[in-house]
């Protein structure tokens, strides 16, 4: 078991690596080509929406509650019952995502009131986030169906595609900053389109993977039918109880919003280097240990479950901790290595260090809840994650105010 774990944990780590590496390079590009300009810090904040809404719907919330039972269906239930499940997951989640996307675009403007109201005295950034949330937001559609597609492969231990797809998101942006800027009036706007076409890239990836172990979707609405019901029951208020991280850094950002210009960006920069830990290593055991406790816990295996859990903590333990102090010393000579160039100033990587540091106090943290909440969601117990995300997002919102 511990073998099987291994193996699949360093591939899902490896190919995870490859998208870091990418991102570090589209960070890269980001900060030479555009630094903490105000248009950057308005496409920050029209990705970061729709990135919210896809740690909510899509790879936390959906991904927790959607794995547990398709691998309590492929357990139970007959192959064929296992397709017309999928089909039909799929075809609401496309019915969804569909009017919640058309219904975002049409609302916008309020959407950046709520989300970054010190905006609303910024001329500039306010109209440009705007424009580009319209953009952006059609990435909630595609990046949950990815997300559906990864559940699916990862389920059955196809981890290596799922785990690479983000490169195509990364290379996207990469693309739209160097060849697409030149052709804006405000260059940033080009990083928008990067988000859809990466989005939609990603999802087309993984279509011939599904179509190759004969899973491929074929959306059909049914909203009658019993799996669907569960996932969603499941979902619901799960969206809490794994998205601690993401929405206590919307709050930060909100709030960054009414600071100096440029406190936006380095919140970003520094939040982007804590997640290469969080996702080469926490992720990626998290992603490959869900599915086998899933199974544990769907065969009444309690002793096999409780193996696969202790495995999983200890390993995140022996990563997280080094991974901590090693970001929290080298903060400053990271920042500079990977970042001061182009219109990155001195300035910005002294500012950004300040948060890099507060940040990686919390690794080892988020790595044992990606661990503990699989822990529970294989099980379908949602009501003790959420009671603790709610103590935490509580917790942080008290403590940005009273520092503000």
């Amino acid at each position: 078991m511990k073998k099987n774990l291994l193996r699949s944990t360093f591939v899902v780590s490896f190919m995870t690596s490859i998208s870091r590496i990418t991102g570090f390079i589209r960070d890269f590009v980001f900060a030479y080509y555009f630094g903490t300009s105000p248009g950057f810090e308005a496409f920050q904040v029209a990705y970061r929406i729709p990135n919210f809404l896809r740690s909510l719907f899509a790879e936390g919330a959906f991904s927790q509650a959607f794995v547990p039972v398709l691998s309590e269906y492929r357990q139970k239930r007959t192959p064929e019952e296992v397709q017309i499940f999928l089909n039909r997951i799929s075809g609401i989640m496309s019915l969804v995502l569909f009017s919640l996307t058309a219904l975002a675009v049409l609302i916008t403007p309020y959407l950046v009131y709520v989300l970054a109201p010190g905006f609303i005295h910024d001329p500039t950034r306010y109209s440009l986030t705007t424009a580009m949330l319209r953009i952006t937001f059609p990435y909630i559609l595609f990046i949950s169906l990815t997300a559906l597609g990864s559940g699916i492969l990862n389920s059955y231990g196809r981890f290596s595609v799922p785990a690479f797809t983000p490169n195509l998101l990364n290379l996207a942006m990469i693309g739209a900053a160097i060849f697409l800027a030149p052709y804006f009036k405000e260059p940033a706007t080009a990083l928008a389109w990067g988000i859809f076409i990466g989005g939609a890239a990603q999802l087309l990836f993984q279509l011939p993977f599904l179509k190759r172990i004969n899973l491929l979707p074929r959306p059909e609405i049914c909203w009658h039918d019993t799996g669907v019901k569960k996932v969603l029951s499941l979902m619901i208020p799960a969206i809490l109880g794994v998205s601690v991280a993401q929405v206590s850094f919307v709050v930060d950002i909100s709030l960054a919003s009414f600071l100096p210009q440029g406190s936006i960006g380095w919140l970003t920069f520094s939040n982007r280097l804590t997640f290469f830990p969080l996702g080469v290593f926490g992720v990626a055991i998290a992603t490959v240990v869900l599915p086998h406790l899933a199974r544990k816990s769907a065969a009444k295996s309690e002793q096999e479950f409780s193996k696969a859990l202790d495995w999983g903590l200890r390993f995140v333990l022996v990563i997280g901790i080094p991974a901590m102090l090693g970001m929290a010393i080298l903060a400053a000579p990271l920042l500079i290595t990977l970042f001061q160039h182009g219109r990155f100033t001195p300035l910005d990587v002294t500012m950004a260090k300040q948060s890099l540091i507060a940040f990686s106090l919390g690794i080892p943290a988020f790595m044992l809840i990606k661990i503990l909440a699989s822990g529970f969601y294989a099980k379908q117990d949602i009501k003790t994650p959420v009671r603790i995300a709610i103590i935490a997002v509580i917790t942080n919102t008290t403590e940005n105010l009273v520092t503000l």
